[in-house]
């Protein structure tokens, strides 16, 4: 009988805590404020490392890092590089010391520039048509495809609303000019 009394009160503790826990958490996400669109997106982009292929990198004091003073500006245009190393099996990419070029079996592709510049950015884009190059793996879901090693397939996962917090904080980063080159093909390496 006393194990039966124990295990009564052992059991209404448990209840009483697990409710006093689920209030707790009700409470605190219903009083915490969403966070906006951009912020929103500045943490998928952050996340997601979007900045370790579209912003170019430097050598810093403790080695390669992004360079922010170009954030998510892609490759750099004018940037003359070697021809890539020939693949093989062990090593069927390579990347720049900028990394913002690769090369693989498709070619030599160059990271795009997100910034919301007009003219060498996403700064003409719709959401639709950013939300369609994600859905897609085409350039505003109707141009060429978008090459390796943009993860395009993964990202398509998102719902509606990360992707369009992911464009509205691309578009609310300062817009740098920087025309990337267009991808060369296997041949052209």
């Amino acid at each position: 009988m006393r194990t039966t009394a124990l295990l009564l009160v052992a059991s209404l503790a448990s209840a009483l805590l697990a409710g006093t826990a689920v209030r707790t958490l009700a409470s605190s996400s219903a009083s915490s404020p969403m966070p906006s669109p951009v912020e929103r997106g500045k943490y998928l982009v952050a996340s997601m490392a979007c900045n370790d292929c579209h912003t170019p990198w430097t050598m810093g004091p403790q080695g390669p890092m992004p360079d922010m003073t170009r954030e998510l500006s892609g490759h750099p245009a004018g940037l003359s590089l070697a021809t890539p190393p020939v693949a093989n099996a062990d090593w069927p990419t390579s990347a720049s010391a900028t990394m913002t070029a690769w090369s693989g079996p498709w070619g030599t592709s160059f990271t795009a520039n997100l910034t919301p510049d007009r003219e060498t950015g996403l700064g003409s884009w719709t959401t639709e048509e950013f939300l369609a190059a994600m859905r897609t793996g085409r350039h505003q879901g109707r141009g060429r495809a978008i090459l390796p090693p943009m993860p395009w397939t993964m990202i398509r996962n998102l719902d509606d609303q990360d992707l369009g917090a992911i464009f509205a904080y691309l578009q609310s980063i300062p817009s740098i000019s920087n025309r990337v080159p267009e991808p060369l093909p296997p041949s052209a390496q």
